[in-house]
């Protein structure tokens, strides 16, 4: 380990020193970690930066599904001016790789053995035609539960394991005066809500066909109803000052013991921590009755744009700096997420983040890891923004289940 950490900083010290015989210049970074626990786990890697000379020009733009992300990003390379690295999900990088819009990272990649660390899963976004495009920083996975503690004891609510016990449980919240779940009207927080839900009710066989093969049977079947039911449900059961409310503050309201349950990414793990909170003592994690044995993901990466026909020093060493593993660790204990590599030591993450670990390593080992439709990890951007059309406007009254299937279907096969 002190041969391979000696040969990558010189490594390192070698590209910034071909940059510039005066400094480093600063990375301008756009990103959508604004939140309490989201910023902390940023100055991580920041302050790993600032270690190695390099300054941080700081871009960020509110909005937790990244979508206002971006809108701006494409504004700023319609305008020649892309910055040095930008925060995106899934298809969304590889759209901009189709492009030719990104850096190629083979050479550092291959420096520090990218390809026998980081699982294929991840890969299939990081890489683009052989080429490493970005620098993977963590794994989420969506299908999560949070629940304060406090508030299910005083109500004698057991974590609940299937559908019947989680509607007992609100129904038990409910009676008593609590909101039961906590919940922020955006589009991207429904769908988040509906990856869940879908899974719960179509299975792993039947969330693969319907949202990666996206078979027109399984969309407009009795699952899928069933699904949309389930919704409704969960609809009437959050507060009525839902609408527009930002994933955190619905977090805050169980963190208050103002609202029993959150379902959410684990990046809600982050939140917890930050306001000093433990788990198992404070609050619960799990996941999803009816998905215990899936993971639905994602996995923020870090893409680099194109600078001018060559990878610059300063974005091989941000990208180097991700991938390392004492900041995978350092990165993940902070953000709620669990390392991107798969040789890492995860005994100091804690109970929740330990957890995440053998869960994602069941799941990608059982054949049960899928992609986050949510997330755009399932299907391209089109199709995921059809769904969320779909699902918000039934999550919000617009039509019933029967309709909404129909509407789904639809709505996928225009956008496919």
């Amino acid at each position: 380990m002190r041969k391979f950490l000696k040969t990558k900083s010189l490594f390192v010290a070698g590209l910034l020193c071909t940059t510039s015989l005066a400094h480093a210049e600063d990375v301008e970074v756009l990103h959508w970690w604004t939140s309490g626990g989201e910023a902390a786990a940023l100055n991580v890697l920041k302050d790993d930066l600032s270690g190695q000379g390099i300054g941080w020009t700081d871009m960020p733009v509110a909005g937790g599904g990244g979508e206002q992300a971006m809108t701006v990003l494409r504004a700023r390379v319609t305008a020649g001016n892309a910055p040095t690295a930008v925060q995106a999900l899934g298809f969304d990088i590889l759209d901009w790789a189709d492009q030719g819009a990104l850096a190629d990272l083979n050479e550092v990649a291959a420096q520090e053995g990218w390809d026998d660390v980081v699982p294929d899963a991840l890969k299939a976004f990081a890489k683009h035609d052989g080429k490493w495009v970005s620098a993977p920083v963590n794994v989420h996975s969506t299908n999560w539960v949070w629940a304060n503690k406090a508030v299910l004891d005083a109500n004698g609510i057991a974590q609940p394991t299937n559908w019947d016990e989680f509607v007992a449980a609100v129904e038990a919240l409910k009676a008593a005066g609590v909101t039961p779940i906590a919940h922020g009207g955006q589009a991207w927080q429904d769908a988040t809500v509906f990856d869940a839900v879908a899974m719960s009710t179509l299975g792993p066989d039947g969330y693969k066909a319907a949202f990666i093969d996206l078979d027109e049977e399984t969309l407009g079947g009795d699952a899928m109803k069933e699904a949309f039911d389930r919704m409704a449900f969960i609809r009437d059961n959050v507060d009525e000052n839902f609408s527009g409310r930002d994933w955190n503050l619905a977090t805050a309201m169980v963190i208050n013991g103002e609202a029993g349950f959150q379902m959410m990414g684990d990046w809600a793990k982050g939140e917890f921590l930050n306001a000093g909170k433990v788990p198992g003592e404070d609050f619960l994690c799990f996941r999803f009755p009816g998905t215990q044995d899936q993971v639905t993901f994602n996995a923020d990466q870090f893409m680099m744009f194109d600078q001018g026909g060559t990878v610059s020093a300063e974005q091989a060493a941000l990208a180097s700096a991700i991938l390392s593993p004492s900041f995978q660790i350092a990165f993940n204990k902070v953000k709620g997420s669990v390392p991107a590599r798969t040789d890492v030591d995860g005994s100091d993450l804690d109970a929740c983040g330990q957890q995440g670990m053998k869960d994602l390593a069941a799941a990608a080992s059982s054949g049960n890891l899928f992609g986050s439709m949510a997330h755009g990890h399932a299907a391209p951007a089109s199709v995921k923004n059809a769904v969320y059309d779909v699902v918000t406007a039934h999550f919000n009254g617009e039509y019933g289940s029967e309709d909404a299937v129909t509407e789904l279907v639809d709505a996928v096969s225009i956008a496919k």
